[in-house]
């Protein structure tokens, strides 16, 4: 008995000008901090065994993290970056960023 394959997707390829619709996507926007839930935790993998802190689970822009990346950093006194929707801070500073974004009003669990 043979299965019919169903074609689930969009337009593949076509000759025919403008018949392309794109999608417009919504903008992200950024939660306030009440309702933010950040998980902070420490890591160590692929990291040729030095100690990060990982700030994950922020809803919002990139540049709203990109902001609140570089504060913890100036806070901490610390190196770090923002990746894949997660600050990544140098060094264990767990229970400092934990106070530092309570006081912020963020929700937190470590």
């Amino acid at each position: 008995m043979k299965q019919k394959k169903q074609f689930i997707g969009g337009l593949v390829y076509s000759t025919h000008p403008g018949t392309v619709q794109v999608e417009e996507s919504e903008e992200l926007v950024t939660l306030v901090p009440e309702k933010q839930n950040l998980k902070i935790s420490l890591d160590s993998k692929q990291r040729a065994g030095k100690i990060v802190t990982l700030v994950t689970g922020f809803i919002g822009t990139e540049s709203d993290l990109e902001t609140l990346g570089k504060l913890l950093k100036t806070k901490c006194g610390c190196g770090g970056t923002v990746k894949e929707q997660q600050i990544i801070l140098q060094g264990d500073y767990k229970t400092k960023v934990m106070q530092l974004l309570q006081t912020m009003k963020y929700k937190v669990k470590g």
